[in-house]
């Protein structure tokens, strides 16, 4: 793939409605949520040493990742939360970078990375940095109700994320998604037809 896009944004921000939408345009999206997730599941790669570190308490009767009882401990410890990355974030980039390397039909590859500025592990594949935006209270409301997370664990992995300012100045391209779906969308095709010219420029 020879043009890559790094889809970024707060949780609740909606990058999972806009990488949706690129995908419904052509581009090839890649998931590093989706790669998390399997990667803890039942049998998943991660399951071993996830229960090595931090034992059986935290893996599910399904031998799955428990991740109401690891995101407590995460956000109560510091130190834990960087044991879980250490273990999580090599395997996720590993497999981007499998995904990333496969040629396929589509014009240009749309990289969904919550942590993309925090982590600064995908800076050598993105040629462009993509931030989803709204404003705080619609990201509680919308994390909230989309997880049935409370408000306050909402708050704790907003305030772990970088701040909504330091996001934004590190974007290459904002999309607003305070307003409805169809204004998302028309913000969506914009870029998509610009990101269609940036990758025939670098064919």
């Amino acid at each position: 793939m020879s043009y890559c896009v790094g889809l970024t944004g707060g949780i609740g921000s909606g990058k999972s409605t806009v990488a949706a939408l690129f995908g419904e345009y052509g581009a090839a999206v890649v998931d590093t949520d989706a790669i998390s997730h399997r990667l803890t599941q039942p049998s998943g790669e991660a399951i071993p040493a996830i229960r090595a570190v931090f034992g059986d308490g935290y893996i599910g009767p399904d031998g799955a990742l428990d991740r109401a009882q690891m995101r407590r401990l995460v956000f109560a410890d510091t130190d834990a939360r960087r044991r879980l990355e250490a273990i999580l974030h090599p395997m996720i980039r590993a497999r981007v970078r499998d995904q990333t390397g496969m040629p396929g039909p589509a014009p240009y590859l749309l990289l969904v990375i919550p942590l993309l500025f925090e982590t600064q592990g995908y800076r050598d594949l993105i040629r462009r940095a993509l931030v989803v935006d709204c404003a705080p209270e619609t990201q509680v409301a919308r994390a909230m109700r989309r997880s049935g997370l409370h408000e306050q664990e909402v708050l704790a992995i907003m305030a772990q994320q970088i701040a909504r300012a330091e996001r934004l100045q590190h974007a290459d391209d904002i999309i607003h998604n305070d307003a409805d779906l169809s204004a998302l969308r028309r913000q969506a095709e914009r870029l998509h037809r610009r990101y269609l010219a940036f990758s025939t420029e670098t064919d």
